[in-house]
């Protein structure tokens, strides 16, 4: 039985949030260091890290927060999965459907790797929705 590699980052990081812990450790794969690094870009995660223990290899990452650091964001907890292990949800670049119009974001796994929708409208190219993001 495999594993659902962007169910567990979604559920880590609104886990970590509803927690109100800052860091949140993330097994790490070439998907979640991708998605990882989207987040990034996106700003809804503040820093990320890869540490090793052992055998196994982490990615730390701080979530981002207000500046008395209290709570993070809100808006990180709005995270939907959309494709699973089993049911694909596939899109051409037409049809990526925009989150908020367009405030939000649309994580893909295309041909060209994983990409947001906007840089998939650029390219021209379609593929696998993993998440929403907004």
């Amino acid at each position: 039985m495999g594993r659902d590699t962007i169910a567990d980052i979604i559920t880590s990081i609104r886990n970590a949030e509803m927690d109100n812990k800052r860091v949140v450790r993330i097994a790490s794969t070439n998907i979640t260091e991708n998605v990882v690094k989207i987040l990034l870009q996106e700003g809804f995660i503040e820093n990320v890290r890869k540490s090793r223990e052992s055998n196994n290899s982490f990615l730390v990452s701080t979530l981002r927060y207000r500046r008395n650091r209290r709570k993070p964001y809100r808006n990180i907890l709005n995270l939907k999965q959309i494709s699973r292990p089993g049911l694909r949800i596939y899109s051409n670049y037409q049809r990526i459907p925009r989150i908020l119009g367009g405030m939000g974001v649309v994580i893909l796994s295309t041909s060209r790797g994983i990409m947001t929708d906007r840089e998939a409208r650029l390219e021209g190219i379609g593929g696998e929705i993993l998440c929403y993001i907004w």
